[in-house]
């Protein structure tokens, strides 16, 4: 997975925000062992210390856990991981509702575009 950091913000955080995307996407799935901290720093060209950091905080939060010997991993609370998407989901639909705002659509006709994309989509097969 390639990693988008930008200058804007704290490397650290926003490598807690693209794990807990990984997370909640399913590629680490729940109770998945993760790759070591210097695996993964040289895969995002971080500071071990940064990506340590991250990891830190996503284990003082609940999202991780560590095994003395045998490493990092993913929680194994399911009910946790779905409310970390569902904010997650509720971020993106905000930042999309402020957008079309600004582009001059009301709440009524935004989910009336919706619906309509997501029908003809469905009609040319490509949702299920």
């Amino acid at each position: 997975m390639p990693w988008d950091l930008k200058s804007d913000r704290p490397i650290y955080a926003q490598l807690m925000e693209q794990i807990k995307l990984l997370i909640v996407s399913g590629v680490y799935p729940v109770g998945t062992k993760l790759p070591s901290v210097r695996d993964m720093a040289a895969e995002a060209a971080v500071n071990p210390n940064t990506m340590q950091r991250a990891l830190a905080q996503l284990e003082n939060e609940g999202l991780l856990y560590s095994q003395r010997t045998s490493g990092r991993f993913v929680t194994e609370d399911a009910d946790k991981v779905m409310q970390i998407k569902n904010d997650f989901a509720v971020g993106v639909i905000h930042e999309f509702l402020e957008k079309m705002q600004k582009l001059g659509y009301n709440g009524r006709q935004t989910i009336a575009l919706i619906k309509r994309i997501i029908e003809e989509e469905s009609e040319n097969g490509q949702r299920d």
